[in-house]
């Protein structure tokens, strides 16, 4: 099937050393949607935990096996850096991710939509994310980590002001890719461990190797956060189980948000 390239921006940061990268496209920063290969949205339920904090939380259902890609919108005329952790690694290069300024980051232009389909293992290339369980994600083969499993992270980070530079998609900015790739993931008898491993936590594989370009630019992100999201993707299942999304036989007492008692032809009131 034919695929869409996708250019990205990795930056320099000049008074606060942080690297990041950039694909060609606390408030309203930036819109998240979780895409499947088909086009189709991975639906978002918003909840608020307990404890306070800054950020936006959604419940995701994952469905096993399915590609999917990240694709962030940015909503306001300025660049914004974006740090993405998904099951608590950054995409970009694999390190346990704090959701820093000094982290690797993507750098987004002003009004642009772009879209992450994997884990960054080179200055031309990703590797695709796919929901699998825990003990086939990337996090826990390489890392043995499962501190954030079945999370997708965000954390937006606006350039500073006074040291902006104007955005450019020259490559002659193009500078060395990220050292320390990890080797690609067999594809090959995965379904069968999905089959065999049921009750395993959701979490993200390393799967095929796609072609994405790259290059550098430098971008100096606030140290503030502006905006911070947390998807947490979990089995329809345990979705159930939670109660985040309806399941079993429907109550005949208890009619759906959008149903109405209906109103009789001849009615004239």
């Amino acid at each position: 099937m034919a695929r869409n390239t996708f250019w990205t921006v990795l930056l320099i940061g000049l008074l606060i050393p942080a690297w990041g990268w950039a694909h060609r496209g606390m408030g309203e920063v930036v819109d998240v949607r979780i895409l499947s290969d088909s086009g189709q949205e991975f639906t978002k339920y918003r909840t608020y935990p307990c404890r306070h904090e800054e950020a936006k939380f959604f419940y995701m259902e994952a469905t096993k096996g399915e590609r999917y890609s990240i694709q962030v919108t940015n909503k306001t005329d300025r660049r914004m850096g974006v740090v993405i952790a998904v099951d608590g690694r950054n995409i970009i290069d694999g390190k346990k991710s704090d959701l820093k300024p000094t982290e690797r980051m993507y750098i987004i232009g002003p009004y642009e939509a772009n879209t992450f389909e994997g884990w960054r293992t080179g200055m031309d290339r990703t590797n695709r994310f796919y929901f699998t369980e825990q003990s086939d994600s990337y996090a826990e083969k390489v890392f043995s980590d499962a501190t954030a499993m079945g999370t997708i992270t965000l954390a937006v980070y606006r350039e500073t002001v006074r040291d902006m530079v104007p955005y450019s998609g020259s490559s002659s900015r193009m500078k060395e890719a990220p050292a320390g790739a990890a080797p690609s993931a067999a594809v090959e008898g995965r379904a069968d461990r999905l089959e065999q491993k049921k009750d395993e936590r959701a979490g993200t594989g390393f799967g095929e190797t796609t072609h994405s370009p790259a290059y550098l630019v430098h971008f100096d992100p606030e140290k503030r956060i502006a905006e911070k999201i947390v998807l947490k993707y979990e089995w329809r299942s345990e979705l159930c189980r939670k109660g985040i999304i309806p399941c079993g036989p429907k109550n005949r007492f208890w009619p759906g948000d959008d149903e109405f008692a209906p109103i009789p032809k001849d009615f004239g009131g």
